[in-house]
C-alpha cells in the first residue's frame, strides 16, 4: 500500500476524469451578503450518485484487475461511499455489496439498489460493519473498498481541492469541510499543502460527532464518545481513520455544529441559494452561517460534499416542522 501524496492526487485526476463530474465553484450574493465576506462553493451534490464519494471509489475500483472485478468489490457505509461504490462497480463492470446501518436513510439505502448494489444491513451500535465487511470479503473473496482509509480513495476525494483552486483563481484564506473518517479533508490537505499552503483548513463536525476535534486537541487519535444520532448521518463514524489521521494533524482548526444549525443552513441553502444539501454535506455553511467560523472580510472556500437527503426529513426541515 503506497502512501497518499499530492502526486497521487494528480494522478487520480487523470484517473477519474473520463467519468467523474467536474462539479460547479458556485458564488452567491445572498451568502456573501449573510456572512460578510466571499464564499466560494464546492457543489459535490451534482457529483455522480450525489456525493464527492464516487471519486475516490472510482479511482479504487478503476484499478483493479480483471481478475479482481469477476470477484466483485465489499464496501461498509451509511450511503454516501456506498452509492460511489455501487455506481463505480457498475460503470467498470463488477458488482458490489455494501454493508449498511439498519437506520441509513431510505434513499441511501435505494440509490445504492439503483446502481445494482447489494445491501446487507447491520446494527451501528451493537455490531462492527468492518468485522461484517472484512467476513464477506473473505467469504467471496472480493476486494474490501474501505470508506477513507485507501490511498487511492483519499487520492480520489482529494482532486475536490484541485478543482477548487483551478475554478477560484484567487487566494482562498480558508477552507471549510466536514469529516467522518476524514478521507475528503485529508485529499484536501495534501492538494493544500503543496498548492495554497496558506489557505487555512478548518474542519467541521457534528457536536456529538466531533472526534477530530478531539484527536487535535490530544494530539492523537481520540474517539468521541458514543451519544444521541445526529441527522448528519455521513459523518458519524467513531474515529478518524489511521491512514487519513497523520495527513489531518495540520489542520488549522476545527469548529462543531448543532443539528438545529445544520438545519437553518439547510434551509437557508434551499430558500436563497436554490441548493439541495444533505445534513452531513451542510455543515461547513451551518459553521459560518451561524458565526461559529467568522468570514467577515476574507475568502473562504466551502465544501458541499453531498445532497442524498431524506425527503421526508428534508421536507420537514425546509417547512420549519423538524425540531431538533
Amino acid at each position: 500500500m503506497h502512501t497518499p501524496s499530492f502526486e497521487g492526487v494528480l494522478d487520480a485526476a487523470r484517473q477519474i476524469a473520463p467519468a467523474a463530474v467536474r462539479t460547479p465553484l458556485i458564488e452567491h450574493p445572498a451568502l456573501n451578503e449573510a456572512v460578510g465576506g466571499r464564499v466560494l462553493m464546492k457543489a459535490e451534490t451534482l457529483q455522480v450518485a450525489g456525493a464527492f464519494k464516487f471519486r475516490g471509489a472510482y479511482n479504487r475500483i478503476s484499478r483493479l484487475s480483471a481478475d479482481e472485478k469477476t470477484r466483485g468489490v465489499v464496501a461498509y457505509s451509511s450511503g454516501n461511499h456506498a452509492q460511489g461504490v455501487a455506481a463505480a462497480a457498475q460503470a467498470v463492470g463488477t458488482r458490489a455489496l455494501i454493508v449498511m446501518p439498519s437506520d441509513s436513510p431510505a434513499v441511501k439505502v435505494e440509490g445504492v439498489r439503483a446502481f445494482g448494489g447489494e445491501v446487507r444491513f447491520y446494527d451501528r451500535w451493537s455490531e462492527s460493519r468492518e468485522a461484517i465487511g472484512a467476513e464477506i470479503a473473505a467469504e467471496r473473496g472480493s476486494i474490501l473498498v474501505p470508506p477513507f482509509d485507501d490511498p487511492f480513495i483519499i487520492e480520489g476525494q482529494g482532486t475536490v481541492g484541485l478543482e477548487m483552486l483551478e475554478q477560484a483563481g484567487i487566494e482562498m484564506d480558508q477552507l471549510l469541510c466536514g469529516a467522518s473518517g476524514g478521507g475528503l479533508i485529508a485529499g484536501l490537505n495534501l492538494v493544500m499543502a503543496e498548492q495554497s499552503p496558506e489557505t487555512r483548513v478548518i474542519v467541521v463536525e457534528p457536536e456529538a460527532f466531533d472526534d477530530t476535534r478531539r484527536s487535535l486537541e490530544a494530539g492523537e487519535r481520540t474517539a468521541h464518545p458514543q451519544g444521541a444520532p445526529s441527522i448528519c448521518d455521513a459523518l458519524m463514524s467513531p474515529m478518524p481513520g489511521e491512514i487519513t489521521w497523520p495527513i489531518n494533524r495540520r489542520l488549522s482548526g476545527a469548529a462543531t455544529v448543532t443539528d438545529a444549525e445544520v438545519a437553518d443552513a439547510m434551509r437557508f441553502a434551499f430558500r436563497w441559494l436554490k441548493l439541495v444539501i444533505e445534513p452531513g454535506g451542510a455543515v461547513s455553511l451551518a459553521a459560518l452561517l451561524s458565526g461559529k467560523v467568522a468570514a467577515k472580510g476574507l475568502t473562504t472556500g466551502v465544501v458541499l460534499s453531498g445532497g442524498n437527503v431524506d425527503p421526508g426529513l428534508f421536507s420537514a426541515i425546509i417547512e420549519g416542522r423538524f425540531a431538533a
